[in-house]
């Protein structure tokens, strides 16, 4: 090797030109994507190419040789420079002095640089040590200096990937199996990974390497333009952040929507989502043959043996048209797509059945050639549909398949606008069309519940279909779903229940969670909203399934044995047997009574402390007990201000309130006249362990009687930490429902949960100069969903005019 003492550099390729042609490349507005992509790429090769020449002049035996990304030709703003400087071994020192005049240059840009200084014999010997090595150099692409030795590095390498083959792809789809793992699905999350989560960036560079191994491909349409859109992306998230970042943070999302021309930071989730589903749906395909490619050739050799040499391929029929080979589900020879416009749903219902994938060839070859079904759909194609949406969790890979192909939309229409739809809700972790299937999969459990299975399936399917409609999502589907039903072939009055259930499936849960069952107008007006008595049957197993499939701060035991007493309540009501206009108040337990009485003869506060688990959900009976933090009971006698002094001891304890209830409870006859406020709460702490009863009863009588400043606790503690950017909460909202009941005002408050939340509430209501008579308070997530019965100081209902006036004010301090 000569001309390492070369000490000049050609003009314009030093560090200032490259940056200052970098910069203007950046800022341009009118070249964007693949174009600026390759142009910065392009730029970049000349500059390195520029000081590869003043540092090794005409050298042989020695060459810079771009690896990952960058040798792929796609650079984004902020990308690693990946490179390798490539030697024969013949002078050590002097590539190592090469190395340096090379990387310094780099690195006194501030440009990110992965490098390394290798033989091909050591290169190649890395990459059969580091499957992520031997990754980069499948990309390989020559920069500078003796361009035999890049070719033969690249030939070499591509024959040892292709030789090792059958062991290193199952190694590498481990790899990307434990990324998944840890990084999630991207076509599900919030503020996503590009590169790392299931269906980006690094799954579609997987796809390459097992293309390269000629053992199996990818489906390849739509592939490359999906990876071009999380490119995309990823280029605008770099210019918006000025930051080398690959996480989709919820703060960037509408700076890089604007930088991409997008209208919202919605319309950018969604085409990210499409994105990956489409990468995600590739790597299922593809992993899928090259387990089929690598189990035939261990066993073809043992068969042909066996058999004489003659081929085998065994099928199976599952259905019309329909037959298991090799471990998919495949078109029988005598199938005619374009003459059954039924096969699609007969095939996927199948395959559900049997819990194996659809092959990609026959969901293609349907794709492309099966007839639209009739209006109204014939009987066997709404059967086969309620089959599929019955199979459980088999269901959610045929439907993807389905999708993937466009059929689910040719046969759907609707499902158009809510496909890979974002919920920007931290309860939901799904997104809209994933969720739908996910609560016919919980659904599918519960079946044996109700007397009217395929009206439950065929709801849970439609529930939230009209989220992609303006307005409140129920009353839109509540429409839709009563078109779907007519098109799919049920009579009107089967159309007509599933527009009920959409339109109510959301009011047993909200009910019973936000409402005093106690109440006849409560149980009324559930009563008149169902209808009927099997109506009610499918919209509790509704009620379950969607709330299981939201997510886990959905459905607990304790919300499930709400929404039942309400059911029975109703079921009651609609048999004939209307509750009292009067009702008496639901009787204490011994233990309220035991503590009731205890707090009226003490004249104070009386606590008791009970641990929780969530017990198993039937349907899940591997679940581990869930814990659900500790119940606590407090009864304290009748008088202002007891909500704030407890809410606000809690909240200087450092407890997080999940649940709360309070309600006033008679004493017997025997003790005296006299009522206490009994308070049922479930509580946990933020961190550490919980407080000891006697220290929070002694807390509890302070605030009550005025020595405990609570608000001044609260607000040295916020002050002591600083406040940290993030996501910015929807603002609050109070209002008063109507008609909710007969006896109090209801006001309900929906608003992002934060500590002490429950203590601002209750000394807003006490300046008010309202009682409360009871409250229904949960915690979904982050979200705080709570309703006060509030009634003036003589216990009547509160004036309309008062009534707004005090959700306004509660508004303004929440705001505030």
């Amino acid at each position: 090797m000569t001309g390492t003492d070369v000490r000049t550099e050609p003009e314009g390729s030093g560090p200032g030109g490259y940056a200052a042609a970098r910069l203007r490349l950046l800022t341009e507005g009118a070249r964007s994507g693949p174009p600026r992509r390759a142009a910065l790429a392009t730029l970049t090769d000349d500059w390195l190419a520029g000081l590869f020449a003043a540092a090794a002049g005409p050298a042989h035996g020695v060459c810079l040789v771009a690896v990952g990304g960058y040798g792929r030709g796609e650079l984004s703003p902020r990308s690693d420079l990946d490179l390798l400087l490539l030697h024969d071994g013949s002078d050590p020192t002097a590539v190592a002095a090469v190395a340096d005049r090379l990387w310094y240059p780099v690195w006194d840009l501030g440009l990110a640089l992965d490098h390394s200084v290798r033989t091909p014999g050591e290169a190649r010997k890395t990459a059969g040590e580091d499957l992520k090595v031997q990754l980069g150099l499948l990309d390989a692409r020559h920069l500078a200096g003796d361009l035999g030795l890049t070719t033969a590095l690249r030939t070499a390498v591509l024959a040892d990937w292709r030789n090792q083959a059958p062991k290193r792809l199952p190694e590498l789809q481990e790899l990307c199996a434990e990324r998944a793992a840890r990084q999630g699905e991207l076509r599900y999350l919030l503020e996503p990974d590009l590169k790392e989560a299931r269906g980006g960036l690094r799954d579609a560079t997987a796809l390459r390497a097992v293309a390269a191994s000629w053992l199996a491909d990818a489906p390849r349409e739509g592939l490359a333009d999906a990876r071009r859109r999380l490119l995309d992306v990823r280029d605008a998230l770099h210019l918006a952040t000025g930051r080398a970042t690959d996480r989709l943070a919820l703060q960037e999302q509408d700076q890089v929507a604007a930088e991409l021309g997008l209208l919202d930071a919605d319309t950018l989730l969604r085409q990210v989502y499409e994105a990956a589903r489409v990468i995600a749906y590739a790597g299922d395909v593809t992993w899928r043959e090259v387990g089929r490619v690598l189990r035939s050739r261990a066993v073809r050799p043992r068969l042909r043996a066996m058999l004489g040499g003659k081929p085998v391929a065994e099928r199976s029929p599952l259905a019309e048209g329909v037959v298991e080979q090799d471990g998919e589900v495949v078109l029988a020879r005598a199938a005619r797509p374009e003459r059954d416009p039924v096969l699609p749903l007969r095939a996927a219902a199948a395959a559900a059945q049997a819990g194996l994938p659809l092959s990609l060839h026959a969901v293609r070859r349907m794709a492309a050639t099966v007839r639209p079904l009739s209006t109204p759909w014939p009987a066997e194609a709404r059967e086969q549909l309620v089959t599929l949406l019955g199979s459980g969790r088999p269901t959610v890979e045929v439907w993807e398949a389905l999708e993937a192909e466009g059929l689910i939309s040719r046969m759907l229409p609707d499902w158009e606008r809510v496909r890979c739809r974002p919920q920007r809700n931290a309860v939901h972790i799904w997104t809209v069309d994933r969720h739908l299937i996910e609560t016919a999969v919980r659904a599918s459990a519960l079946t044996r519940r109700v007397s009217r299975p395929d009206l439950l399936l065929v709801a849970a399917l439609l529930h939230d279909i009209g989220k992609g409609w303006p307005g409140d999502h129920s009353v839109a589907g509540e429409i839709i779903a009563g078109d779907v039903a007519a098109r799919i072939g049920f009579d009107r009055a089967d159309a007509n229940v599933l527009s009920a259930l959409v339109r109510h499936h959301l009011l047993l849960v909200e009910t019973a969670t936000r409402r005093d069952l106690d109440d006849p107008a409560t149980v009324r007006s559930v009563a008149e909203a169902v209808g009927t008595q099997s109506t009610l049957e499918l919209l509790h197993a509704l009620t379950e399934a969607d709330a299981l499939a939201t997510g886990p701060a959905a459905w607990s035991s304790w919300r499930g044995s709400l929404v039942a007493d309400l059911v029975r309540r109703v079921s009651a009501v609609l048999a004939g047997n209307a509750p009292d206009e009067q009702p008496e108040p639901a009787a204490p337990t011994a233990e309220q009574e035991r503590l009731a009485i205890e707090a009226f003869r003490t004249r104070g506060p009386v606590l008791a402390l009970r641990a929780q688990t969530e017990p198993v959900v039937e349907a899940e009976p591997a679940a581990e007990p869930e814990p659900l933090g500790v119940e606590l009971l407090v009864a304290v006698p009748d008088q202002p201000g007891v909500l704030p002094a407890v809410a606000g001891v809690l909240a200087v304890h450092r407890l997080t309130v999940r649940t709360a209830e309070l309600r006033a409870v008679r004493l017997p006859d025997d003790v005296d006249e006299g009522a206490v406020l009994l308070l049922n709460w479930r509580v946990a702490a933020e961190y550490g362990s919980l407080p000891q009863a006697a220290r929070l009863r002694a807390d509890l009588v302070r605030a009550l009687d005025g020595s405990l400043d609570v608000a001044g606790r609260l607000a040295e503690r916020d002050a002591a930490y600083p406040r940290r950017r993030g996501w910015a909460a929807p603002p609050p909202r109070v209002t008063v429902a109507p008609a909710a009941s007969h006896h109090a005002t209801v006001i309900e408050v929906r608003t992002q949960d934060a500590p002490g939340l429950l203590y601002r509430i209750g000394m807003a209501l006490e300046k008010a100069g309202v009682r409360v008579r009871s409250m229904h308070v949960s915690t979904l997530g982050s979200n705080a969903v709570d309703a006060f019965y509030v009634t003036t100081g003589a216990g009547e209902q509160l004036p309309r005019q008062d009534a707004g006036s005090l959700a306004r004010a509660l508004e303004e301090t929440l705001r505030a």
